[in-house]
């Protein structure tokens, strides 16, 4: 863990200053990194998943908890100063890229790497990051829907993503992150963080947020594609109704003729906005439209 002098000189031994659309603002409150990495419980059987790494704050303490670690930096010269800090443990792979593909697929070399290690340890796999805002809420949707799965995060963010990952039906931050969310697990909102905990300080709060995947929950989906695709038509028009929205379906539900059967068998009236529609139900919608 680094104080703010030690990120500074870190950062000035490879000529480096934070890039502001990168997101870089380096959390430097040592009790609240010493927070997080508690409270996510990584055992030695667990395989760890860091984006967005910095100067490897918290990395040499989740390398020395986890059974493998798997980092994730876009920054060159970030990549360079973390690689430094853990070029002696044998646990850790880190990689120089974008964390995700494309907006729907993480980074193959890091699917790979969890992968791998996954061969080797049997204990959950676990998102743990301070996350650049501007990848989080896409990165944490594919590690829901998968391939590559995740069984619990606990994530620095800022604070509209972390209201958008906890806000109920009927609010305004309710959307297909929070539906993702609650249809496949139990979402927590641990602590607000102001600007003075990061270095530089953002112009916004932030929030630590847990996310634990539900077995019971999952078993009751069948296709998770298939509920994604419903939950981004259905939310995709936030003034339309459900069965307005319904007519814009993509080629992948171009199966489906009748939409406002589904909506019946499901229990949910066809009149009704997708902002009003719980978690469950929008399992039961996809279920039905799977075949």
């Amino acid at each position: 863990m680094q104080t703010k002098q030690r990120v500074q000189q870190l950062l000035a031994t490879v000529g480096a200053s934070p890039i502001k659309k990168l997101g870089q603002n380096f959390l430097i409150d040592l009790n609240l990194i010493k927070y997080l990495l508690d409270y996510a419980d990584i055992s030695k059987d667990d395989i760890v998943f860091e984006v967005g790494c910095g100067t490897g704050s918290m990395t040499e303490s989740l390398a020395q908890r986890a059974g493998a670690l798997v980092v994730v930096e876009y920054d060159k010269l970030m990549y360079k100063i973390t690689s430094s800090i853990v070029a002696n443990k044998s646990n850790v792979t880190i990689i120089n890229a974008d964390a995700l593909k494309n907006k729907n697929t993480i980074n193959i070399d890091a699917a790979e790497a969890i992968q791998n290690a996954r061969e080797k340890f049997s204990g959950k796999i676990k998102l743990v990051a301070n996350l650049p805002y501007s990848i989080a809420a896409s990165l944490m949707a594919n590690l829901i829907v998968g391939p590559t799965i995740v069984d619990s995060m606990y994530v620095t963010i800022q604070k509209e993503v972390a209201q958008r990952m906890t806000a109920e039906k009927g609010e305004k931050f309710y959307g297909i992150l929070s539906i993702l969310m609650q249809a496949t697990g139990e979402v927590k909102f641990l602590k607000k963080l102001p600007p003075n905990v990061f270095w530089p300080a953002p112009k916004v709060d932030s929030a630590m947020v847990e996310f634990v995947r539900s077995p019971e929950k999952i078993a009751m989906i069948k296709d998770m594609k298939t509920l994604k695709e419903v939950i981004a038509l259905l939310m995709g028009h936030r003034r339309k109704t459900i069965n307005a929205c319904s007519k814009f379906a993509p080629e992948s539900l171009s199966h489906i003729k009748d939409w406002k059967g589904i909506f019946k068998n499901a229990g949910v009236d066809s009149s009704m906005r997708g902002e009003d529609i719980e978690a469950n139900v929008y399992v039961k919608i996809a279920n039905l439209c799977y075949v």
